[in-house]
């Protein structure tokens, strides 16, 4: 049976300020290389190369500590000799941001064609004689790491479907034959076995501290909306610190209210109109979307029901969604129940009822249609089921949840226990104040979490459950 909701006034809750965690030392990015070896070997690959440019970093980042900044980049793994980052111009200076490399346990490489048009191309090799160099040559069996693989249902040949661009994957293709160059992007984002998709306890720390700090701005946002000012000057109230963005902030009203991926443009807040947000660094994402007044009356005739109708039962939805945040349970019965629960006819639900996320925004989703996939200890959610009508617009509950077995959870506790104590802050708020069934085995990493204020112009009323 559902629980019933009701509407609340209610402080939310408020904790401490989080500092910034240690970086990862160099012992994780040698781990890590060591376990893409071993992948490697039993894949049966000879080399593999990691593409990367300014969008799709994530797997070169977590492999390394380094993300291209303009440019393309490579990162050459063989069994034999310390890998290879082939670089542009602009980023052979911002190699020192990868402890590998600054060790000497990473080479690099100046390759000029992966520079910006019209910059110095004299005083590099070419492509084709780097990548001869590392052992790329006939019959070579050679992986392909970019940001996405495909599946036999998208494409006639999915392991020879490469996601590097045709100036890489041609070279790739003359040196080895084409049939040894396969895409193994899955090695790492694969929601099944990933080498990407499972957090320990220092990982947690850094997630933590990323959605604690948008979480944070978020709620400065909402505070700040007021009648009359422009999304510029709202999203400025954020006061962001200069963490690397996941995505551009998002900031939808008025003429751009179905425009759910637009960016802020001068528009001047409304009352009466909706409005949808997200601001999103490595590692988290906060989103909310409600309608600009301070209660009932003022939305419009058609919607007044808003609350009872579609934001109250969305709140029910993610309440059954926690509960399932558990090791073991297959992804495609959280999919059946969200479909149950949030019928597409009404409430129009259309992406993954949540997915995986890193320092890329979207990594995979263990949760579809028909998945078997269990949700697995280390998997770190976001909480991104989308909810559309073109009656009561829309409603967000949009943070950054980690799955944690007991082992986990006691080696987070012993390792980071303020990063512990303060997820025992937000679980106990869900719980106690908003009425959610939080189990042992989700973390809540965002200071929002169990908040979605409908009115945003009310903040402080909150739908409570119970």
């Amino acid at each position: 049976m559902m629980k019933p909701f009701r509407l609340l006034e209610t402080d939310w809750l408020t904790l401490p300020p989080v500092p910034v965690p240690a970086a990862h030392a160099i012992g994780v990015y040698r781990a890590r290389i060591a376990a893409t070896r071993t992948r490697m070997a039993r894949a049966g690959l000879d080399v593999l190369v990691v593409y990367a440019d300014r969008e799709h970093f994530a797997t070169m980042l977590w492999l390394t500590g380094f993300d291209p900044r303009f440019e393309e980049a490579l990162l050459v793994i063989r069994h034999d000799r310390s890998p290879l980052f082939v670089v542009g111009n602009e980023c052979e200076a911002y190699l020192g941001a990868s402890p590998m490399h600054v060790a000497g346990e990473i080479r690099h490489e100046r390759h000029q064609s992966f520079s910006l048009i019209s910059q110095p191309r004299q005083s590099s090799r070419l492509l084709s004689e780097i990548l001869a160099g590392e052992g790329i040559g006939h019959r070579a069996r050679v992986g392909v790491a970019g940001w996405k693989y495909f599946t036999e249902r998208e494409h006639p040949d999915p392991r020879h479907a490469i996601d590097a661009p045709a100036f890489i994957t041609d070279i790739l293709r003359m040196l080895a034959g084409h049939a040894q160059v396969t895409n193994e992007t899955a090695m790492f984002m694969s929601p099944d076995d990933g080498l990407r998709t499972i957090a320990d306890a220092d990982e947690i720390a850094l997630f933590e501290h990323a959605n604690s700090v948008v979480s944070r701005s978020m709620r400065r946002m909402l505070f700040a909306l007021r009648d009359g000012i422009t999304d510029h000057e709202a999203i400025a109230e954020a006061g962001l610190n200069g963490m690397p963005l996941g995505c551009h902030p998002t900031f939808c009203t008025g003429e751009t209210a179905a425009l759910g991926l637009a960016s802020p443009r001068g528009i001047r807040l409304k009352r009466g109109q909706p409005l949808s947000a997200n601001l999103c660094v490595w590692r988290a994402n906060c989103c909310r979307a409600g309608w600009l007044v301070s209660d009932a009356r003022e939305l419009p005739d058609a919607a007044q029901d808003f609350v009872d109708a579609f934001a109250g039962p969305y709140v029910q939805a993610l309440d059954r969604w926690f509960e399932m945040m558990q090791p073991g349970v297959a992804g495609g019965e959280v999919k059946a129940e969200m479909d149950r629960l949030l019928p597409y006819d009404t409430f129009g639900v259309f992406l993954n009822p949540g997915h995986l996320i890193d320092a890329d925004e979207w990594v995979s989703s263990p949760i579809f249609k028909g998945s078997h996939l269990p949700l697995r200890s280390g998997h770190v959610m976001q909480v991104d089921i989308i909810p559309t009508s073109p009656v009561w617009f829309s409603t967000r509950m949009e943070d950054t949840v980690v799955i944690a077995d007991t082992a986990l959870r006691a080696d987070l506790a012993s390792r980071h226990p303020e990063v512990y104590a303060r997820i025992e802050a937000r679980t106990a708020f869900m719980r106690d104040v908003m009425g959610f069934a939080v189990p042992d085995s989700m973390l809540p990493l965002s200071d929002m979490a169990g908040i979605a204020p409908p009115f945003l112009f009310a903040p402080e009323r909150l739908i409570r459950l119970g």
